[in-house]
């Protein structure tokens, strides 16, 4: 039985996938407010916060690309991608 996965706005952070946007060389942030990171939740599911972006990229996105009413594509720097990586689990 196939299920469309949904959030669990139940689900709880346990860990910061990387290190935080203040403490990457070069920094990705001047202080503490509005720093971009990715967390693993209890679930397993992942949380990204970085910039809001959705309507700047909608009338260019790739024609297989869609962005449902309920979600929003979020921009974060390159390099908190790349410190996550060594936490992230290879499939």
């Amino acid at each position: 039985m196939n299920r469309r996965w949904e959030a669990d706005e139940s689900a709880s952070f346990t860990r910061r996938l990387g290190k935080r946007a203040v403490e990457l060389d070069p920094p990705h942030s001047e202080d503490e407010d509005g720093c971009p990171e990715i967390w693993e939740l209890d679930n397993g599911d992942v949380a990204v916060i970085g910039r809001d972006l959705t309507e700047a990229y909608r009338s260019r996105l790739p024609e297989e690309v869609r962005i449902g009413r309920d979600e929003r594509l979020v921009i974060i720097p390159g390099g908190i991608l790349s410190a996550a990586k060594p936490h992230i689990a290879d499939a």
